[in-house]
């Protein structure tokens, strides 16, 4: 039994993937399907920094609005919305141009 007839250890349920303890016998690597990769989803961009705008006005309104929200250690407050809105016109103009925009990068 040294010799060529002998053959290989044959794999026990512990040992192969193939056979889990479960009994259930899965496909070879080779065999499993791969889902479709998936698509970025198309999104306005400037409607989503447009947004961002809203909500840092909104906040520029109620710290104004409010005395309390504006004195005192919190003074700096009313300029952190300032920059919010800056920072969103900035990007805004990014955008529309093309650059931040899948579509008009694209195209150009």
């Amino acid at each position: 039994m040294d010799g060529p007839e002998q053959s290989a250890p044959r794999p026990d349920a512990a040992t192969d993937p193939r056979h889990p303890a479960d009994g259930k016998t899965r496909p070879a690597a080779a065999e499993v399907r791969r889902p479709a990769p998936t698509q970025p989803v198309a999104v306005d961009t400037s409607r989503i920094v447009l947004a961002g705008l809203a909500c840092w006005a909104v906040a520029l309104l109620v710290v104004l609005a409010v005395p309390s929200l504006h004195t005192g250690p919190r003074d700096w407050w009313p300029w952190a919305c300032v920059s919010g809105l800056v920072l969103g016109l900035l990007g805004l103009a990014y955008v529309r141009r093309g650059r931040g925009n899948a579509a008009g990068a694209r195209r150009g």
